[in-house]
């Protein structure tokens, strides 16, 4: 389980990338985004229908123990945190749908994650002491609205110190998560030796396949490929801190550490395939630039 110093780091950590996510947008960017929603609302259904359905079905398929099969719900149902917009920046994605879709999941969470976790959990029999009570997640999201609306109060007073505030907060939630594992992993080098394969395969595949079905699904629903490889990144790249906050907050001791175990995991093992996938979509993007520059070519 976590110390007392890194629970409150973590904790820290979140206000800050919070307060980033806020700074990354204005009111004008929401009144848009609303005029023009069809992308926002298809990323949307990938991200809290598509995650917590394929969380469960790995979590019953893979007959994992009740503290990993939350853990596992959990971080499917999470909304979509900054390091997704990193990733669409660099896979050259819609940024200002990655943007929008990281902070309208963030705000919508508050309603639907706790009825989510409440709804797969029992079906998938997650029952006592693993239960996470839903007025924990939804007190949690709601106290971090409170940094996202003075992250765009900053942005709107002083821009410049908002897109500073923006990366410091991208930046920082990477730095964090490595701090966390290198402290977490050696404190459980017996845990990890002893940890099923599936709970690995679980982890490791749960945002690729995430991102595999929401690239399709969007395309499915009348997106083009540059804004669906955005929406198949924020639809596998979760809010991994915030599972992790959730988690210290609703248990402790041995439970903890059981349902931590997921969180930290998958989010070792998106910050390794998730470049993998950026790198991949690049290329794409840019072989379909070139095709349509060639194709308006003049011809003989």
């Amino acid at each position: 389980m976590l110390t007392a110093a890194e629970t409150t780091l973590v904790a820290a950590m979140m206000m800050v990338i919070m307060l980033g996510m806020g700074a990354s947008m204005t009111l004008r960017d929401v009144r848009l985004a609303l005029r023009r929603p069809r992308g926002i609302i298809v990323g949307l259904v990938c991200q809290f229908g598509i995650m917590p359905a394929l969380g469960y079905t790995m979590a019953v398929a893979l007959d994992l123990s009740p503290g990993v099969a939350i853990g596992l719900i959990l971080i499917a149902c999470m909304p979509g945190g900054t390091t997704s917009n990193v990733f669409a920046y660099f896979a050259r994605g819609v940024l200002a749908l990655s943007i929008m879709m990281t902070t309208v999941s963030s705000l919508i969470a508050v309603v639907l994650v706790p009825g989510l976790l409440v709804f797969y959990g029992g079906l998938a029999g997650v029952a006592g002491e693993y239960v996470i009570p839903a007025s924990n997640v939804a007190q949690v999201l709601a106290l971090l609205l409170v940094p996202t609306g003075l992250g765009m109060a900053l942005r709107k007073l002083h821009p410049n110190s908002g897109a500073t505030v923006e990366l410091i907060g991208a930046v920082m939630g990477g730095l964090v998560i490595a701090y966390l594992a290198l402290s977490w992993i050696p404190r459980n080098a017996q845990m990890l030796l002893e940890t099923a394969p599936a709970v690995y395969a679980a982890t490791l595949s749960i945002g690729l396949v995430g991102m595999f079905m929401g690239y399709w699904l969007a395309r499915g629903l009348g997106q083009d490929a540059n804004r669906a490889r955005t929406i198949s990144l924020e639809t596998g790249i979760q809010n991994g801190p915030l599972a992790a906050l959730i988690v210290t907050l609703s248990f402790t001791g041995p439970a903890q550490q059981e349902v931590l175990f997921v969180p930290i995991l998958y989010s070792l093992f998106i910050v390794l395939t998730s470049p993998i996938v950026t790198v991949f979509y690049r290329r794409r993007a840019a072989a379909e630039a070139e095709a349509r520059a060639a194709a308006k070519l003049p011809t003989g």
